[in-house]
């Protein structure tokens, strides 16, 4: 393996060890370059371009410059996927585009404006956070006009010449005409003025909303600057589906459950074009049961035993939903929810306080002080605790600190009103003895997240935000394969017993603290000395786990903290048919299947991918990690490592580690609910550092769902199915076969805004 990485190196090539990075790389961040051939980018090039963005931004020193790109070449720290897609590129220097470099945001509901920021964000490829709690809804004005929508000027018969990049509104008595700009802020006004004409008191009666489309360009068309092409397919039941929703509110202000579902039909208008794909956090208060129940039974069975969605709520599904607890939830509360998300997937607990506390750790910095804010917290003191302790704080400050619990879409970082920028730092590839190297990969992701802190929002509430609270966060991948390489199949084997307190489990669990608390220290003095050198307020949490699941496959680790799922799989990646990549992928060896959703008339699943029914491609893709085959390591069963192991590991890294929160799918059978519950509750009830994890059945008689993006298998099967690609392979170079493909435009446009395998699993009934 080490021979691998170091060819990889020397050529500029993807590693070899890491057999999914090909079809992922130019798939997700590789642009089409700017010379005349109008080729996709190598790695060499997304350096190039990514780096130069940096050192610009970030006004690197040379030396800086070197450390930064060193690592990124050597596949042992990256930038954020969203800077691998736009970092260097005109259009993401341009002010009312910074926000394209995040894909963590979270923003506070509390007027009308917050509706349209959360769908620019979501057309620019950024995962979308929203609090929905009481307290901000509530300033939201009822809701006072029925919207008659009538549909005016089919999409695309405006000449280009004379279409209107801005969205206009008309009104006349009773009657608005929305004009709807060609552009991503002309589509988000378009949106945002529907809802304000709900509340506009001018009107006298039932307003008649005209909405033309013709200035829109047609699906096919080239989108400026960013990348890909217009598909507006869901944009004209945009109006009529939110007007619906509106309408049923009248006289009343509106539930958090219709402030999702217009947030969600944004975000499912911007999904269905294939714009940018998207992902969402919606946070409801721990109290509010119409929240709670939104997801219920959103799945349906007719008399003949077919499934159907609710289609009045079928959008939910655009977003994880978590219940915010502002006071400690009781056992029976923690039974019930992880219950509940052992059924639906969904219903997840979040312990507010500890999400604050760890926000303020600026002036909470001693165990004593944490504890005796989060007993205020628990009585509802905490604003007069800090006032009492800190009295010069401003009130405007002291309200935000008190609000930074909001979410990314896969809830690793904490802040309010944010923008959050995110590097991550390969752990398989890096020695676990070579200090010197992981100081040096750990230095490279402060630096790549710092720059990020030198832009300035357009916006008011979120510039506000980073005035106050300036976060980053630095992620790590593979710390599974890192921990296997430093402490041997004895670790797993450890594992395999449920990681107990033996003499021996303790003196892992020390190196473990030591390994994740020396990377926390020099990410935060990274961080600090530059923004000290260039006049920044320094962040106060700079450390994170992020999901990782689509990065990862870069250099074949595990993603986050978690455990693989097997020693060895079959790796399912999602195209669309007849994607350029994916047809590099045949030539490359790799086998191709239609998706999940594409059956027969009998609802049986297609097998042949290039049947005229079949919409949507699953390269698979064998795969072994790269500890696989040390003595012992096939001895071991990953997928009986318990419920209970995988929480002692997350808390580990969220408490030696993370200063935001680590992002946790924990997988559970049905046998361990009320075990977990007991664990998550003492967690909370202690003050451990417990927030929110995500969790997911997991069953072990059968596959649940066929063609899952991930499958087990033996290594006699992970052995001939690579056989098998080798003896498909048409050719060694994949980038000089896709080219041959690569007439047309790139379909997608950059990484989704949450990087989470969870978010490719289906939803379960």
């Amino acid at each position: 393996m080490v021979q691998d990485l170091e060819r990889s190196r020397q050529t500029n090539q993807l590693p070899e060890g890491a057999p999914a990075a090909y079809p992922v790389f130019f798939r997700t961040y590789s642009r089409r370059d700017v010379t005349a051939n109008r080729e996709r980018e190598s790695w060499e090039a997304v350096c190039d371009r990514t780096l130069a963005g940096l050192v610009k931004l970030g006004q690197f020193t040379p030396a800086e410059a070197e450390l930064v790109g060193r690592m990124q070449r050597q596949f042992k720290s990256l930038p954020s996927g969203r800077w691998l897609w736009v970092g260097g590129t005109g259009w993401i220097e341009r002010l009312e585009n910074f926000s394209g470099a995040y894909n963590c945001t979270s923003t506070n509901v509390l007027d009308w404006r917050a509706f349209g920021l959360m769908m620019d964000l979501a057309m620019m490829g950024c995962g979308t956070g929203a609090v929905l709690e009481p307290k901000y809804i509530n300033q939201l004005p009822a809701i006072r006009n029925r919207l008659n929508i009538v549909m005016q000027g089919d999409i695309g018969t405006t000449p280009i010449a004379e279409r209107h990049d801005q969205t206009e509104v008309t009104i006349e008595g009773n009657q608005a005409t929305i004009r709807v700009g060609d552009s991503r802020q002309g589509w988000v006004m378009s949106y945002q003025s529907l809802l304000e004409l709900s509340t506009n008191p001018q009107f006298t009666g039932d307003v008649q909303v005209v909405i033309d489309l013709s200035d829109v360009r047609p699906a096919g068309e080239k989108l400026k600057g960013f990348g890909g092409v217009a598909n507006p397919i869901r944009l004209p039941d945009l109006y009529q589906r939110c007007a619906h929703i509106l309408n049923r509110a009248i006289g009343r202000q509106l539930t958090s459950v219709e402030c999702c579902l217009l947030i969600d039909e944004a975000a499912a208008c911007v999904v269905a074009g294939n714009i940018r794909r998207s992902a969402g956090m919606r946070q409801f208060d721990s109290e509010d049961q119409l929240a709670a129940v939104a997801k219920d039974n959103l799945w349906q069975q007719d008399e003949a035993g077919n499934w159907r969605i609710d289609p009045e709520r079928d959008v939910l599904r655009m977003a994880n939903h978590t219940r915010v607890f502002h006071r400690k939830p009781t056992l029976e509360e923690c039974i019930d929810a992880v219950r509940k998300q052992f059924y639906s997937g969904e219903g997840a607990i979040q312990w507010a306080g500890e999400a604050i506390a760890r926000a303020n750790c600026d002036l909470l910095n001693t165990p004593e002080l944490k504890a005796e804010f989060l007993t205020a917290y628990q009585q509802g003191q905490s604003q007069a605790w800090l006032q009492t302790h800190y009295p010069d704080l401003a009130e405007a400050e002291i309200e935000h600190r008190l609000g930074r619990y909001g979410l990314n879409p896969c809830g690793e970082i904490l802040g309010e009103n944010f923008h959050c920028n995110l590097a991550e730092i390969h752990l398989n590839q890096l020695d676990p003895f070579n200090f010197k190297d992981q100081e040096e990969a750990f230095t490279a992701g402060g630096y790549a997240v710092a720059a990020l802190l030198n832009h300035h929002f357009t916006e008011p509430r979120y510039q506000q935000s980073r005035g106050f609270d300036p976060i980053v966060g630095v992620s790590f991948t593979g710390l599974f394969d890192f921990f296997v390489q430093a402490f041997g199949t004895e670790w797993l084997r450890w594992w395999e017993q449920g990681r107990p307190d033996t003499v021996t489990g303790l003196q892992f669990k020390q190196r473990e603290k030591e390994y994740l608390s020396r990377w926390k220290e020099i990410v935060h003095q990274a961080v600090w000395d530059y923004c000290d050198r260039h006049g920044l307020k320094r962040p106060n949490r700079c450390t994170t786990v992020q999901p990782a699941g689509t990065k990862s496959l870069l250099t074949g680790a595990s993603p986050g903290w978690h455990p693989p799922k097997a020693q060895r799989f079959i790796r399912r990646i999602t195209f669309r048919k007849n994607d350029p990549v994916a047809l590099a992928c045949l030539d490359y060896g790799y086998k191709i299947v239609p998706s999940q959703s594409d059956k027969d008339e009998n609802g049986r699943l297609l097998d042949d991918p290039f049947d005229p029914r079949c919409t949507e491609w699953l390269v698979e893709i064998p795969v072994e990690v790269s500890w696989a085959n040390l003595p012992g390591a096939d001895q071991i069963d990953i997928s009986r490592f318990s419920a209970l192991a995988q929480a002692d590991f997350y808390m580990q890294v969220q408490k030696h580690y993370t200063a935001h929160n680590t992002s946790a799918t924990i997988e559970l059978r049905e046998s361990e609910v009320e075990g977990l519950a007991k664990r998550i509750h003492e967690a909370i009830e202690t003050n451990e550092g417990y927030i929110s994890v995500a969790l997911l059945a997991r069953f072990d008689d059968h596959q649940t769902f066929p063609r899952l993006p991930f499958e087990p298998i033996s290594k006699q099967e992970y052995d001939q199915f690579s056989q098998e690609v080798l003896l498909r392979r048409r050719t060694d170079n994949f980038q000089q076969s896709l080219s041959r493909y690569d007439s047309g435009e790139m379909f997608e446009a950059g990484p989704a805004g949450c990087d989470s395998d969870k978010c490719m699993l289906p939803e379960q009934k």
